[in-house]
């Protein structure tokens, strides 16, 4: 999960035209289809930390994959959620902006 928030991180700092050390720009890709792939990956994640759980509470996985899975899902929710933040601060601030 540690390197998908990286990825993210660079693929944002490339996309806003900052430059990022180890930022890959991927060609022909932009930003709506970046942020659906994104939302995409977070789904999945947040779903396999719920499945994890399930086996868990089942007695079908070990205690070590079942908190990695949780802790993944429990950053990507704070990762949307920290994006989903900056968008609307970002679309406040047009807002402000005179015509």
């Amino acid at each position: 999960m540690v390197g998908q928030v990286g990825d993210i991180a660079n693929a944002v700092g490339a996309a806003a035209g900052g430059a990022t050390p180890g930022a890959s720009n991927v060609a022909g890709e932009d930003f709506a289809s970046f942020l659906s792939d994104a939302a995409t990956t977070a789904v999945d994640t947040m779903k396999q930390g719920e499945q994890m759980s399930m086996k868990g509470i089942a007695g079908e996985a070990d205690l070590t994959e079942v908190v990695q899975a949780v802790g993944n899902a429990e950053m990507t929710l704070q990762l949307v959620t920290a994006v989903r933040d900056k968008m609307i601060s970002a679309y406040q601030e047009v807002l402000r902006m005179p015509i």
